[in-house]
């Protein structure tokens, strides 16, 4: 809509079969920011135009009714959906004539991209891009080294990234299953609460988490007045089922190697004796793929991967959701003029973001890229695959 308002004609590819795709595989998780975080004042004007009625601002939405309620009316709207190419993928994108050493020239180079969609293989020329694409798909390791744990790729169908399904489409492979949760953050608090639902119902669950960490006492981290209140009040609800022993816990877990003993995982971390597990879930954070850029000159800071002068501010050591101070296209630009990571994936693996700070992002990205009197093509990456581009 910003694109729009200032007279480019944006091209968004979108690589699975509808606006928002990873939104479903995430669905049945509640946000911790409420509705009032996750608009963009421009997309509700326009959605008002045709007599939408806005969620109430202060509820908390899960990723469903974020995609029914706010994305899918977006992508259906005809000011964006004449815009919008599903089941597109974005392969790689360089500039026109010039591989990333070829310097002459360079800026006045439209950029090229490749896609692969319904019709096949073809490029595209856009005057900027912006990379949008998010983190979801290439999720972090279980392997202590950030590489995956020996015999963790042959070990792939007993363990799941991300958060799944428990309840729902996905209840089946948990059921009397012993299963243990990897990562330290909130959203292994989602998986740990559902898994406990799970066995309150059935006879014979065991549920294991294991941290990095040497302890959990700070499990409850936000203050009493955190402004993400549903942030807090699983904090607390995780507090409370350790506190009375549902939940098993091991700490100083460094996971070096995956292996099947008699039909169940075995995981080895240093001398620790680690019980024997159905399924692992591994809810250890992502990263961005960056490989769609590799013809292009980016600045990324060596630990975040996120563009180098926006790394301190989102130190995930010393910063969290609501303390990552405002920032725009100073902070996000990098040595290759019109391109722009935005969203989470511009946080690299700093998982502090929030929807509010990504619409402020793309306001400032836009409004560098100037007005245009005749209108320009703006190729962007949605949050939906790694490598689709959607803006």
């Amino acid at each position: 809509m910003h694109l729009l308002e200032r007279g480019y004609a944006p091209i968004v590819f979108e690589a699975g079969e509808k606006a928002g795709a990873n939104l479903d595989r995430w669905g049945h998780v509640r946000m911790f920011s409420p509705w009032a975080y996750n608009m963009d004042p421009a997309a509700v004007a326009l959605l008002k135009q045709k007599g939408w009625n806005a969620p109430a601002a202060s509820e908390f939405p899960t990723g469903k009714e974020l995609l029914d309620q706010y994305v899918t009316p977006l992508a259906s709207h005809f000011e964006i959906a004449r815009h919008l190419n599903l089941n597109t993928r974005i392969q790689s994108v360089s500039r026109l004539n010039h591989d990333v050493l070829r310097t002459k020239e360079r800026d006045k180079a439209p950029f090229v991209l490749r896609v692969t969609g319904p019709d096949g293989e073809r490029d595209i020329m856009a005057q900027a891009v912006i990379d949008a694409s998010g983190t979801y798909q290439t999720p972090n390791w279980l392997g202590i080294h950030g590489i995956p744990a020996l015999g963790e790729v042959s070990a792939a169908d007993s363990i799941t990234y991300g958060i799944p399904n428990i309840l729902g489409s996905e209840r089946m492979h948990y059921v009397n299953k012993s299963v243990l949760v990897v990562g330290g953050g909130h959203s292994a608090f989602n998986v740990l609460q559902d898994l406990i639902l799970l066995a309150q119902q059935c006879k014979h669950m065991r549920v294991l988490w294991g941290v990095r960490s040497a302890s959990v006492a700070n499990i409850v981290r936000s203050p009493a007045n955190d402004e993400l209140q549903e942030r807090r009040r699983l904090e607390l609800r995780i507090q409370e089922l350790i506190d009375q022993g549902q939940i098993e816990v091991i700490t100083e877990l460094e996971i070096e190697a995956i292996h099947r003993e008699n039909g169940k995982l075995a995981v080895q971390s240093g001398s620790h004796l680690i019980p024997f597990v159905d399924r692992i879930i591994a809810a250890t954070g992502f990263r961005p793929d960056l490989s769609v850029l590799a013809e292009l000159r980016t600045s990324l800071d060596p630990a975040t991967e996120s563009p180098t002068r926006l790394a301190p501010l989102i130190d995930p050591n010393l910063h969290s959701c609501g303390s990552v101070p405002e920032h725009g296209q100073a902070e996000l630009s990098h040595p290759e003029p019109g391109l722009y990571i935005l969203g989470i994936k511009s946080y690299g693996r700093a998982p502090t973001f929030l929807l509010k700070t990504g619409y402020k992002q793309v306001l400032s990205a836009v409004s560098a890229l100037g007005t245009s009197e005749t209108p320009a093509n703006i190729a962007a990456c949605s949050a939906a695959t790694v490598t689709t581009c959607r803006g």
